[in-house]
């Protein structure tokens, strides 16, 4: 009966009942497992992140991550030793904000600026589109939050999971798992937050607004004579001029372009291009999702404001896709070259998903219509945009 007492003491069934909520929590984990793995929402970082919980909420497993008040005394190796080798992921990686850059380093190098600098003008929708994270800070604030809570419930809407995470990090490191599960779901749910939105917020005669057929009667002024040297160019003058404008930006705005950077250059740079782009950023996304997911007990996650922050973050994100197409709309108004609205929807960091959403609404409505291309410029420059957004807030706030 000892021996059978003591192998009963060794399993978690006793803590799992002397705490309920861990079992909830052990629920939610397997949700979210199955809507990555199944489901298919971002399970690149969504499959770490619900792993991460599932560690985090086994009584004893001593996976969870412990509040900073009670680590800042603590060394690394000790913090490991006391708290589980999670808290040492945490706040070594995490904490100083070191792996969301490593992860704009490797979209950086994954992203093609072409596109958006063909068509420059339509750049500008993509910093429009970020109206959504200052309007939600604003209603968020009136709800009784603080301000650096706002600020970080409201990056949500920038629709980019590092810039959220990296922003929570800097100004509400306690809401960091709300945030990042609400951050890669709704950017998972792009194909269908953004045609709920131009259901209500474009006519029919928007809808088929043909680019090309606006490029032939209105040809650009501005010839390209040498694309891959402006590439080259692009990278570094832009974070020349984003590092002295907003350097709380600098972070994530210089490694995404650095690592585009090292994949414009070429053969020179090839090694760089590789480990950026792929053993860096794997790495990178591993350890984040598994330790964002570990700051997820139940004590911390199953609360009010976690509610606020899901919901709130859905209305950010429809309020950045509203408030693009809104911009083109004005933009219209004044300009006899027309550009269709479905541009000003793609102003979010979710690259490509948005721009191929948005081509898809295109052609359902015209066949001949192929906006992808004009989408890019808005999405990508929406990257750019979302990290300066996320600069000024931590500069102000921070």
């Amino acid at each position: 009966m000892e021996v059978l007492q003591k192998l009963y003491e060794m399993t978690a069934i006793q803590g799992v009942i002397n705490q309920p909520l861990s079992l909830v929590m052990l629920c939610i984990a397997l949700i979210l497992l199955y809507l990555g793995i199944i489901k298919k929402f971002e399970p690149l970082l969504l499959v770490p992140i619900a792993f991460g919980v599932l560690l985090a909420n086994i009584p004893g497993g001593n996976m969870g991550v412990v509040s900073a008040d009670v680590a800042e005394s603590m060394g690394l190796m000790e913090l490991a030793k006391t708290y589980g080798i999670m808290n040492m992921l945490y706040f070594a990686l995490i904490k100083t904000g070191l792996l969301p850059p490593l992860i704009f380093m490797g979209v950086g190098a994954l992203t093609d600026f072409g596109p958006m600098l063909r068509n420059l003008r339509l750049a500008y929708f993509g910093a429009a589109a970020q109206i959504g994270i200052f309007l939600m800070l604003m209603i968020a604030v009136a709800m009784g939050m603080t301000l650096k809570e706002a600020a970080a419930l409201g990056i949500i809407g920038g629709a980019d999971g590092p810039t959220a995470i990296y922003t929570a990090i800097k100004l509400a490191p306690h809401l960091l798992g709300p945030i990042a599960i609400a951050a890669y779901s709704y950017m998972a749910l792009v194909p269908v937050i953004i045609p709920l939105v131009v259901k209500y917020t474009m006519t029919e005669k928007e809808l088929k607004i043909n680019m090309r057929e606006q490029d032939r009667l209105y040809p650009s002024k501005v010839k390209i004579k040498d694309m891959k040297k402006l590439k080259i160019v692009f990278p570094i003058v832009l974070t020349l001029i984003v590092s002295l404008l907003i350097p709380s930006a600098t972070p994530l705005v210089g490694m995404l372009l650095f690592g585009n950077l090292v994949k414009e250059i070429g053969t020179d740079t090839h090694r760089l291009y590789s480990a950026a782009s792929e053993t860096i950023m794997n790495a990178a996304t591993i350890f984040l999702g598994l330790s964002v997911g570990a700051t997820m007990g139940a004590e911390t996650f199953l609360t009010p404001q976690t509610i606020m922050i899901v919901l709130g973050g859905f209305f950010a994100f429809i309020l950045s896709v509203a408030g693009g197409i809104f911009a083109v709309k004005i933009y219209n108004l004044f300009s006899t070259k027309k550009i269709n609205p479905l541009i000003g929807a793609t102003g979010l960091s979710a690259v490509p998903m948005s721009s191929r959403v948005a081509n898809e609404i295109a052609l359902k409505h015209d066949p001949e219509n192929h906006i992808l291309q004009y989408a890019m410029s808005s999405n990508i420059s929406g990257v750019i945009g979302s990290a300066v957004a996320a600069g000024v807030l931590i500069s102000f706030l921070g």
